[in-house]
């Protein structure tokens, strides 16, 4: 069977004329840097960076009965969201795995935007549509009996692009882009905004722990927005990011990656991600297994921790001991460039879960001494 090829964002001419390293991710072709990782990173954590988001999927629930059925499918209490506010969730299997963590938006009375990871994208969308349609009911109109379906599903994904624009002169870039009586979306919300003759969607909540919108279009408008945003940014310092500086940021403030530190065999309450969980609803897909686990407590905890000795950074899948006992496995790590000390987050048993508790991560045959320490890893200094 043929392999099928890497899709392409809107914005891979724009990589490629930046002289950007691409690499295969998640089914798409993505920039992974375009100088270094390092001076990237850095560029976020100090003046403003770019990224490329438009791989990932966007999903729109529309209809009477979107927000109540949503509310079956989601950890997280859709019915907590007034208009323009999002919330991040999770879409549970019946083992209470995770499927897929997301963020859902209420953009109108009844309809809600959910962006979702790109790897998952078609998976979400599938799953979704299948209970969508074990909830149709019947209705009698003009016509008779007719079969309706609580709400509409649909994929977006390929027909729209985004941007995430992070960094601590967000605001400064915010006002040159959209005017200076614009106002920045607050925290956790989402607020259309006309740009250039076309409207565009900007967000505000970020994974990297820095201030940060991020911006979703129509895929013909990617270019446009992505050079207007790197002309105004010009002034600020502002840089292209790739996969890898969004990787070491988001590892920083110990923010989950699917597929890493989530994923099918997982549930969140094991990830240590509880709160976006709320098990006052009555019925979600995975509730209660998720009741068991807190009951009982989980197995294993997701933890992040610190290497206590330069050397070589963790990697997933590296070994977690405790006096000579195997207790874990590595699912994150990397170099920290802003503590310039090797972190991760790795599942341990949770009799070692314990912040303070010392570890050791098996590197290439070699233990070395760990921390398991608080999130996040990184904390701004004061100013």
């Amino acid at each position: 069977m043929s392999e099928i090829a890497p899709k392409k964002t809107p914005l891979y001419d724009e990589h490629a004329r930046l002289g950007a390293k691409i690499v295969p991710f998640s089914g798409w072709l993505m920039p992974v840097q375009y100088t270094s990782i390092v001076r990237e990173h850095q560029t976020v954590r100090n003046d403003v960076g770019i990224f490329d988001i438009s791989h990932m999927g966007q999903l729109i629930a529309d209809g009477s009965g979107a927000g109540e059925w949503l509310n079956t499918m989601l950890t997280n209490n859709v019915d907590k969201l007034d208009v323009g506010v999002g919330q991040y969730t999770f879409l549970l299997n019946e083992r209470g795995g995770i499927i897929d963590d997301l963020i859902v938006y209420r953009i109108g009375e009844q309809r809600y935007l959910l962006v979702v990871n790109a790897a998952r994208a078609d998976e979400d969308f599938s799953w979704l549509q299948n209970h969508l349609k074990e909830g149709r009911s019947q209705e009698r109109t003009s016509g008779g009996l007719e079969t309706v379906a609580p709400c509409k599903l649909i994929n977006r994904s390929a027909d729209f692009g985004g941007v995430a624009v992070q960094g601590p002169r967000i605001a400064e870039l915010f006002h040159a882009l959209f005017g200076e009586n614009a106002n920045l979306p607050s925290r956790n919300t989402i607020t259309d905004f006309p740009f250039s003759g076309t409207t565009v969607s900007v967000a505000r909540t970020g994974y990297t722990g820095e201030d940060g919108i991020e911006v979703f279009f129509c895929a013909t408008d990617a270019v446009k927005f992505w050079n207007a945003v790197l002309d105004k940014g010009k002034q600020l310092g502002i840089k292209p990011c790739g996969l890898g500086a969004r990787d070491t940021l988001r590892l920083e403030m110990c923010y989950p990656l699917n597929g890493s530190d989530l994923s099918a065999e997982r549930n969140p309450i094991e990830a240590g991600l509880g709160f976006f969980v709320d098990l006052t609803k009555p019925n979600f897909i995975g509730r209660d297994v998720l009741l068991n686990t807190k009951d009982a407590g989980p197995r294993e905890k997701l933890v992040p921790f610190r290497m206590k000795e330069k050397g070589p950074p963790p990697r997933p899948h590296y070994t977690v001991f405790r006096d000579g006992e195997r207790i874990g496995e590595v699912t994150s790590g990397t170099l920290s460039p802003s503590l310039n000390w090797g972190i991760g987050m790795a599942y341990v048993s949770s009799a070692h879960a314990k912040n303070g508790a010392e570890i050791e991560i098996e590197i290439r045959g070699q233990k070395f001494a760990a921390t398991v320490e608080k999130k996040p890893l990184y904390r701004k200094p004061a100013p």
